[in-house]
C-alpha cells in the first residue's frame, strides 16, 4: 500500500514489519469502533441503527476507492456472492453490536476471537475438509477457552455474550465466503460492495428502532463509519505484504486495547477468567490460521512440482 500511494517503503521497513504495523493499525480501528457503540447505545441510540450508520458512512472510503479506481471496480463475476456476504454480515454484525451494549468491551473482543474456529468447523462440516489431530487440538482448546470466559452453570450467562458468540459463527461462514470472493476480486472490489449492499440492508431493521442522532451522535458515528470501513482495507493489507506467522499475533492487542478503554470510559474490569480465556481462544485460532496457511502452501507446492 505504500508503494501504491506513492511512498517508498524505508530500507528498514521490512515486509514483516509493514504487517505488523498495518494490523496493530487495524486492532486499534476496530476497538475504537466498538469503544464508540457502547457509547453511542449509552446515550439511547439502538445498535440496529448504530449498524446502519457504521455501513453507511464507510461512503468516503467507497469514495476515495472509485476516485483511485474508476468505475472498473465494480466489475465482478460474483454478484450472488457479494449479497450473500452482504446479508451474512449485516446480520452479524447486528447481533454483534446488540451484544456489545451489555456486554464488557474485554469480553466482546475475546469471544469475537472464536470466528476463525467457527469457520474451521464449517469447512468439516460443510467442505468436507480433513482435519488432523492438532487442529482438533486447537479447536478445542479454543471452545474450552469460550466457556472459561462465559462459565455456564457457574454464573449466569447473559444475552449479551451468547449474541456475540451467535454472530461469531456467522461471522465464521462469512469469512468462508470473503475467501472465495477474494479469489477473482480485488479487496476495493469486495469493500466497495460490502458498503453499497449492506447500506440498504441494515436499514431495514433501523427503521423498527428510529431515532434522529444529535449532531455530535452523527459526528461520532462518521468517524465510526470510516474507522470500521478502513480496517477492513488495513487487515486486508497486513497479510498481503506480511507473513501471517509474524502479523497475526498482533490481534490480540485487541484484548489489551478494550480492556483499557473499558476501564477508562465505563469503568469495566476484565475478570482473571476473561484474560485466561481470551488467550486460549486467540491461541488456537491464530495456531489453526497458520496450520491451514502451512498446508495450502503445502497443496501448492505439490501441484506445480
Amino acid at each position: 500500500m505504500l508503494s501504491t500511494i506513492g511512498i517508498r517503503r524505508p530500507v528498514w521497513l521490512t515486509p514483516n514489519l509493514e504487517g505488523m504495523a498495518w494490523m496493530l493499525v487495524t486492532t486499534v480501528f476496530i476497538v475504537s469502533m466498538h469503544t464508540m457503540i457502547k457509547h453511542l447505545a449509552a446515550q439511547g441510540l439502538h445498535a440496529f441503527e448504530i449498524g446502519f450508520f457504521r455501513t453507511a458512512f464507510g461512503a468516503p472510503v467507497v469514495a476515495i476507492l472509485f476516485l483511485k479506481y474508476g468505475r472498473g471496480i465494480l466489475s465482478t463475476g460474483q454478484i450472488k456472492g457479494h449479497v450473500i456476504r452482504s446479508f451474512g454480515h449485516v446480520t452479524a454484525m447486528m447481533m454483534f453490536f446488540l451484544g456489545l451494549t451489555t456486554t464488557q468491551l474485554a469480553v466482546a473482543n475475546s469471544l469475537a476471537f472464536t470466528a476463525p474456529l467457527f469457520a474451521t468447523v464449517l469447512a468439516i462440516l460443510v467442505l468436507g475438509e480433513t482435519v488432523r489431530w492438532r487442529r482438533w487440538a486447537a479447536l478445542f482448546v479454543g471452545f474450552a477457552g469460550a466457556l472459561v470466559i462465559i462459565r455456564p452453570g457457574i454464573i449466569e450467562v447473559g444475552t449479551g455474550p451468547l449474541l456475540v458468540l451467535a454472530s461469531s459463527a456467522i461471522w465464521g461462514v462469512i469469512l468462508i465466503v470473503i475467501k472465495t470472493l477474494g479469489r477473482r476480486d480485488a479487496t476495493p472490489t469486495i469493500v466497495v460492495y460490502m458498503v453499497l449492499f449492506m447500506t440498504p440492508l441494515s436499514l431495514i431493521p433501523a427503521l423498527f428502532v428510529w431515532t434522529w442522532p444529535t449532531p455530535e451522535q452523527y459526528a461520532i458515528l462518521l468517524v465510526m463509519g470510516v474507522m470500521g470501513t478502513t480496517g477492513h482495507l488495513t487487515l486486508t493489507q497486513a497479510l498481503r505484504v506480511g507473513d501471517a506467522g509474524v502479523v497475526m499475533p498482533m490481534d490480540f492487542f485487541k484484548l489489551i486495547w478494550a480492556a483499557g478503554f473499558g476501564f477508562l470510559l465505563f469503568g469495566e474490569f476484565p475478570d482473571l477468567f476473561t484474560w485466561v480465556g481470551g488467550f486460549m481462544i486467540f491461541a488456537s485460532a491464530t495456531y489453526v490460521a497458520l496450520r491451514e496457511r502451512k498446508l495450502a502452501r503445502a497443496t501448492a507446492a505439490a501441484a506445480t512440482s
